[in-house]
């Protein structure tokens, strides 16, 4: 059976760490979500702590610590550099965007505003609030056909 026949586990966690590290490596080149790639470093670390005759206590640990350090110390820099995670698409793009109210938005009913060229129907986050049309109003969210509006602040 692949010569680890009478190997005890000890002797087998080189082994261990580095397909741990291999698998998460792997898996990282297959999302490129930036997420566990820090595990393979933390891998990595156990691998050169099983070589060096620590327990696995001691590898397991050294695991976990440099993995969660990694990712707290190195993951928003490398985010931000290599610009991973969500990126706003058509409709996203329009939250956080001024618009000007075209037809009055009253409680519980919806007025129109116009967006980035473009006429939506809108609604005021707070459903008791009254938008005049004329106001200028910020979009926080948009939900199926309508833009959420609040007024800006003064």
């Amino acid at each position: 059976m692949l010569g680890i026949e009478g190997m005890s586990v000890v002797e087998l966690m080189p082994a261990f760490w580095l397909i741990v590290g291999v698998i998460f490596a792997v898996a990282e080149a297959l999302t490129v979500g930036l997420v566990t790639i820090w595990f393979t470093g933390g891998a990595i670390v156990a691998l050169v702590a099983a070589l060096l005759g620590a327990g696995i206590p001691v590898q397991i640990v050294l695991f976990l610590v440099v993995s969660i350090g990694l990712i707290l110390t190195t993951r928003k820099l490398f985010v931000g550099k290599l610009k991973t995670g969500r990126t706003k698409t058509n409709v996203d793009a329009l939250v956080g965007e001024e618009a000007k109210v075209l037809t009055d938005i009253k409680p519980f009913e919806p007025g129109s505003v116009k967006l980035k060229g473009q006429e939506w129907t809108a609604v005021a986050k707070d459903d008791n609030l009254a938008i005049a049309s004329g106001e200028i109003v910020k979009v926080v969210a948009i939900e199926g056909v309508k833009a959420i509006v609040k007024p800006l602040e003064k």
